[in-house]
Protein backbone atom coordinates (compact mmCIF):
# COMPACT_ATOMS: atom_id res chain seq x y z
CA UNK A 1 0.00 0.00 0.00
CA UNK A 2 1.80 3.64 -0.79
CA UNK A 3 0.45 7.16 -0.02
CA UNK A 4 0.87 10.17 -2.71
CA UNK A 5 2.09 12.74 -0.62
CA UNK A 6 1.89 15.75 -2.41
CA UNK A 7 -0.51 16.17 -6.34
CA UNK A 8 -2.97 18.92 -7.28
CA UNK A 9 -5.52 16.81 -8.58
CA UNK A 10 -7.72 19.81 -8.18
CA UNK A 11 -5.68 20.98 -11.35
CA UNK A 12 -8.14 21.08 -14.29
CA UNK A 13 -6.35 18.26 -16.32
CA UNK A 14 -6.69 15.67 -13.35
CA UNK A 15 -10.04 17.15 -11.49
CA UNK A 16 -11.78 16.37 -15.05
CA UNK A 17 -10.53 12.70 -14.72
CA UNK A 18 -11.55 12.56 -11.02
CA UNK A 19 -13.08 8.68 -11.45
CA UNK A 20 -9.93 7.88 -13.67
CA UNK A 21 -7.67 8.93 -10.99
CA UNK A 22 -9.45 7.50 -8.16
CA UNK A 23 -9.89 3.99 -10.42
CA UNK A 24 -5.93 4.14 -10.74
CA UNK A 25 -5.32 4.49 -7.36
CA UNK A 26 -7.14 1.90 -6.21
CA UNK A 27 -5.63 -0.19 -9.16
CA UNK A 28 -2.13 0.25 -8.28
CA UNK A 29 -2.86 -0.05 -4.26
CA UNK A 30 -2.59 3.79 -3.33
CA UNK A 31 -4.40 4.67 -0.39
CA UNK A 32 -4.68 7.90 0.00
CA UNK A 33 -3.44 11.21 -1.87
CA UNK A 34 -2.35 14.57 -0.34
CA UNK A 35 -3.92 17.21 -2.49
CA UNK A 36 -1.75 20.15 -2.08
CA UNK A 37 -2.53 23.83 -2.43
CA UNK A 38 -1.07 26.91 -3.90
CA UNK A 39 -3.30 29.82 -3.52
CA UNK A 40 -5.58 30.87 -1.70
CA UNK A 41 -8.00 31.53 -4.58
CA UNK A 42 -8.28 28.07 -5.67
CA UNK A 43 -8.00 26.64 -1.85
CA UNK A 44 -12.17 26.32 -1.71
CA UNK A 45 -11.72 23.00 -4.61
CA UNK A 46 -8.69 21.55 -2.74
CA UNK A 47 -10.79 21.22 0.42
CA UNK A 48 -13.68 20.05 -1.62
CA UNK A 49 -12.15 17.48 -2.89
CA UNK A 50 -10.72 16.33 0.62
CA UNK A 51 -14.47 16.35 1.50
CA UNK A 52 -15.85 14.71 -0.86
CA UNK A 53 -13.58 12.04 -0.64
CA UNK A 54 -12.01 9.96 2.82
CA UNK A 55 -9.15 9.20 1.24
CA UNK A 56 -7.82 12.61 0.13
CA UNK A 57 -6.03 15.01 2.78
CA UNK A 58 -5.55 18.92 1.80
CA UNK A 59 -3.26 21.27 2.57
CA UNK A 60 -3.85 25.47 2.73
CA UNK A 61 -0.55 27.68 1.36
CA UNK A 62 0.47 29.64 -1.06
CA UNK A 63 3.67 28.56 -3.51
CA UNK A 64 6.57 30.60 -3.76
CA UNK A 65 6.32 30.74 -8.01
CA UNK A 66 2.33 32.65 -7.26
CA UNK A 67 3.45 36.45 -7.91
CA UNK A 68 0.27 37.78 -8.86
CA UNK A 69 -2.08 36.52 -6.27
CA UNK A 70 -3.43 37.50 -3.03
CA UNK A 71 -0.83 37.21 0.02
CA UNK A 72 -2.00 35.26 2.78
CA UNK A 73 -1.51 36.66 6.80
CA UNK A 74 -0.69 34.45 9.30
CA UNK A 75 -4.33 34.54 10.69
CA UNK A 76 -5.85 33.50 7.33
CA UNK A 77 -3.86 30.77 7.21
CA UNK A 78 -4.52 29.56 10.33
CA UNK A 79 -8.04 30.30 10.27
CA UNK A 80 -8.23 28.14 7.21
CA UNK A 81 -6.31 25.47 8.54
CA UNK A 82 -9.15 25.37 11.11
CA UNK A 83 -10.45 21.58 9.50
CA UNK A 84 -9.70 18.43 10.11
CA UNK A 85 -8.98 17.53 6.46
CA UNK A 86 -6.18 20.32 6.22
CA UNK A 87 -2.63 18.51 8.10
CA UNK A 88 -0.60 20.75 6.30
CA UNK A 89 0.35 24.10 5.71
CA UNK A 90 2.04 24.84 2.43
CA UNK A 91 3.25 24.39 -0.10
CA UNK A 92 5.63 26.94 0.49
CA UNK A 93 9.46 28.15 0.51
CA UNK A 94 11.85 29.36 -1.69
CA UNK A 95 11.96 29.47 -6.01
CA UNK A 96 15.25 31.16 -7.36
CA UNK A 97 15.15 29.01 -10.48
CA UNK A 98 11.45 30.60 -12.28
CA UNK A 99 11.42 34.25 -10.72
CA UNK A 100 14.40 36.98 -10.32
CA UNK A 101 14.67 40.31 -9.03
CA UNK A 102 13.74 41.36 -5.57
CA UNK A 103 12.64 38.13 -4.03
CA UNK A 104 11.80 39.28 -0.65
CA UNK A 105 8.66 39.46 -0.88
CA UNK A 106 9.17 35.19 -1.14
CA UNK A 107 11.14 34.99 1.63
CA UNK A 108 8.47 36.91 3.90
CA UNK A 109 5.47 34.47 2.56
CA UNK A 110 7.71 31.71 3.55
CA UNK A 111 8.44 33.72 7.00
CA UNK A 112 4.18 33.91 7.23
CA UNK A 113 3.98 29.51 6.86
CA UNK A 114 6.33 29.06 8.95
CA UNK A 115 4.47 31.32 11.86
CA UNK A 116 1.19 29.68 11.01
CA UNK A 117 2.59 25.89 10.71
CA UNK A 118 4.05 26.84 14.34
CA UNK A 119 0.51 28.26 16.24
CA UNK A 120 -1.37 25.70 14.19
CA UNK A 121 1.14 22.56 14.56
CA UNK A 122 0.62 21.24 11.49
CA UNK A 123 3.29 20.37 9.52
CA UNK A 124 5.42 22.34 6.42
CA UNK A 125 4.99 21.40 3.21
CA UNK A 126 8.65 23.09 1.79
CA UNK A 127 9.23 23.65 -1.76
CA UNK A 128 13.03 24.76 -2.72
CA UNK A 129 14.83 25.29 -5.90
CA UNK A 130 18.28 26.92 -6.52
CA UNK A 131 17.34 28.53 -2.51
CA UNK A 132 18.34 25.77 -0.63
CA UNK A 133 21.02 27.91 1.61
CA UNK A 134 18.13 31.11 2.26
CA UNK A 135 15.32 28.15 2.83
CA UNK A 136 17.75 26.32 5.23
CA UNK A 137 18.72 29.94 6.98
CA UNK A 138 14.71 31.05 7.07
CA UNK A 139 13.71 27.45 8.53
CA UNK A 140 16.23 28.24 11.95
CA UNK A 141 15.55 31.42 12.20
CA UNK A 142 11.81 30.90 12.34
CA UNK A 143 11.93 27.80 14.18
CA UNK A 144 10.58 25.43 11.81
CA UNK A 145 11.20 22.10 13.11
CA UNK A 146 10.91 20.26 16.17
CA UNK A 147 14.71 21.50 17.33
CA UNK A 148 13.15 24.58 17.82
CA UNK A 149 9.78 23.99 19.17
CA UNK A 150 7.94 24.01 15.94
CA UNK A 151 6.66 21.17 14.01
CA UNK A 152 8.13 18.84 11.44
CA UNK A 153 7.57 18.96 8.10
CA UNK A 154 8.79 17.52 4.59
CA UNK A 155 11.03 19.13 1.70
CA UNK A 156 9.13 18.68 -1.43
CA UNK A 157 9.93 17.04 -4.94
CA UNK A 158 13.58 17.03 -3.32
CA UNK A 159 16.49 17.72 -5.79
CA UNK A 160 18.76 19.45 -3.68
CA UNK A 161 22.71 17.82 -2.20
CA UNK A 162 22.92 15.49 0.67
CA UNK A 163 24.08 17.94 3.26
CA UNK A 164 20.69 19.82 2.97
CA UNK A 165 18.61 17.10 2.88
CA UNK A 166 20.79 16.40 6.00
CA UNK A 167 20.11 19.82 7.17
CA UNK A 168 16.90 19.30 7.10
CA UNK A 169 16.17 15.74 9.04
CA UNK A 170 18.40 17.58 11.85
CA UNK A 171 15.26 19.60 12.22
CA UNK A 172 12.97 16.66 12.03
CA UNK A 173 11.85 17.03 8.56
CA UNK A 174 10.86 14.32 5.65
CA UNK A 175 12.81 14.20 2.12
CA UNK A 176 10.26 13.36 -0.35
CA UNK A 177 10.92 11.60 -3.97
CA UNK A 178 9.24 12.48 -6.54
CA UNK A 179 9.36 10.91 -10.15
CA UNK A 180 12.58 12.43 -10.71
CA UNK A 181 14.36 9.85 -9.02
CA UNK A 182 13.55 7.39 -11.31
CA UNK A 183 15.06 9.66 -14.82
CA UNK A 184 18.50 7.96 -15.93
CA UNK A 185 19.79 11.69 -15.77
CA UNK A 186 19.13 11.69 -12.07
CA UNK A 187 22.43 10.15 -10.51
CA UNK A 188 22.96 12.82 -7.83
CA UNK A 189 19.23 12.50 -6.88
CA UNK A 190 19.68 8.95 -6.07
CA UNK A 191 23.11 8.51 -4.57
CA UNK A 192 20.81 11.00 -2.31
CA UNK A 193 18.01 8.79 -1.58
CA UNK A 194 20.33 5.95 -1.17
CA UNK A 195 22.50 7.37 1.72
CA UNK A 196 19.43 8.76 3.50
CA UNK A 197 16.97 5.92 6.01
CA UNK A 198 14.44 4.51 4.82
CA UNK A 199 12.68 5.83 7.76
CA UNK A 200 12.73 9.39 6.60
CA UNK A 201 11.33 8.98 3.67
CA UNK A 202 8.24 9.89 1.76
CA UNK A 203 7.62 9.40 -1.68
CA UNK A 204 4.87 11.88 -4.06
CA UNK A 205 4.20 12.20 -7.69
CA UNK A 206 3.63 16.31 -7.50
CA UNK A 207 1.11 15.43 -10.41
CA UNK A 208 0.16 16.43 -13.01
CA UNK A 209 3.76 16.95 -13.63
CA UNK A 210 7.06 14.85 -13.18
CA UNK A 211 5.67 11.80 -14.05
CA UNK A 212 8.33 8.97 -13.23
CA UNK A 213 9.87 5.98 -15.64
CA UNK A 214 8.03 4.58 -17.44
CA UNK A 215 5.64 7.27 -17.94
CA UNK A 216 8.33 9.91 -18.15
CA UNK A 217 6.94 13.10 -20.29
CA UNK A 218 2.94 12.12 -19.87
CA UNK A 219 0.95 13.23 -17.44
CA UNK A 220 1.07 12.24 -13.74
CA UNK A 221 -1.45 11.26 -11.34
CA UNK A 222 -1.68 10.20 -7.96
CA UNK A 223 -1.37 6.15 -8.98
CA UNK A 224 1.93 6.56 -10.68
CA UNK A 225 3.34 7.30 -7.09
CA UNK A 226 3.79 3.14 -7.17
CA UNK A 227 6.29 3.31 -9.83
CA UNK A 228 8.54 5.91 -7.48
CA UNK A 229 8.25 3.50 -4.32
CA UNK A 230 9.63 0.67 -6.71
CA UNK A 231 12.56 2.54 -7.52
CA UNK A 232 13.66 2.90 -4.44
CA UNK A 233 13.42 -0.22 -3.45
CA UNK A 234 15.74 -1.26 -6.46
CA UNK A 235 17.88 1.20 -5.67
CA UNK A 236 18.41 -0.01 -2.26
CA UNK A 237 18.14 -3.33 -2.34
CA UNK A 238 14.96 -3.73 0.04
CA UNK A 239 11.96 -5.69 -0.66
CA UNK A 240 9.19 -2.90 -2.26
CA UNK A 241 6.54 -4.06 -0.01
CA UNK A 242 9.37 -3.08 3.21
CA UNK A 243 9.26 0.65 0.83
CA UNK A 244 5.44 1.06 1.12
CA UNK A 245 4.63 -0.29 4.31
CA UNK A 246 7.49 2.13 5.55
CA UNK A 247 6.87 5.46 3.22
CA UNK A 248 3.08 4.95 4.28
CA UNK A 249 4.45 4.48 8.15
CA UNK A 250 6.23 7.54 7.65
CA UNK A 251 3.07 10.01 6.28
CA UNK A 252 1.04 8.47 8.85
CA UNK A 253 3.07 9.86 11.42
CA UNK A 254 4.34 12.96 10.25
CA UNK A 255 0.92 14.30 9.54
CA UNK A 256 -1.03 12.83 12.10
CA UNK A 257 -3.26 10.59 10.02
CA UNK A 258 -4.50 7.11 11.50
CA UNK A 259 -4.17 3.88 10.51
Amino acid sequence: MYIDSHCHINFPELAARMPDILAQMEHNKVTHALCVSVDLPDFPQVLALAHQYPHIYASVGVHPDYEDTPEPSVAQLVELADDPKIIAIGETGLDYFRLQGDLEWQRERFRTHIKASRMTRKPLIIHTRNASEDTIRIMREEGAGTEAGGVAGVMHCFTESLEVARAAIEMGFYISFSGIVTFKSAKELQAVALELPLERILIETDSPYLAPVPYRGKMNEPGFVAHVGEYIAKLKGVPVEEVAAQTTANFRKLFSVPA
